[in-house]
């Protein structure tokens, strides 16, 4: 495995990431930012948050799949979402339970949550980017 995540003394420990990502693979893979979306291309779980970084996380993961990685090759994730205010986080939590419970895992990469006015399409709640370390 190309990715060692560890939580270093002195840095609190958050239980949704680990502070830091140490890469020892050879190959980048950048996803673009994950939005809502079935195969289709409709959007999933309109108005509902949970459902929303769910689907995000899933599709993410397919995306990882494509160039051969999974969340445990992540290095970095960035989430956007919509008007963020920190009684949001249950509902984000929820959805990455939900997203890990069918994804086999729990992804703790390093992360950044960014608050945003607005994303691509109005119905969009949440975005989520990945880079991962391949060997």
């Amino acid at each position: 495995m190309a990715i060692t995540l560890v939580n270093p003394e002195g840095l609190p420990e958050v239980g949704a990431y680990r502070q830091v990502s140490i890469a020892t693979g050879s190959k980048l893979v950048f996803i673009a930012g994950q939005v809502a979306w079935d195969a289709d291309g409709a959007t999933v779980g309109e108005g509902d948050l949970a459902a929303q970084v769910e689907r995000c996380y899933l599709n993410a993961g397919t995306a990882l799949a494509a160039a051969g990685a999974t969340f445990d090759d992540v290095a970095k994730l960035t989430v956007y979402v919509v008007d963020w205010t920190p009684d949001k986080m249950p509902l984000f939590l929820e959805g990455v339970a939900r997203a890990a419970a069918r994804l086999g895992g729990t992804p703790v990469p390093p992360g950044t949550l960014i608050g945003v006015a607005a994303l691509d399409v109005p119905d969009h709640l949440v975005e989520i980017e990945a880079t991962a370390v391949i060997d």
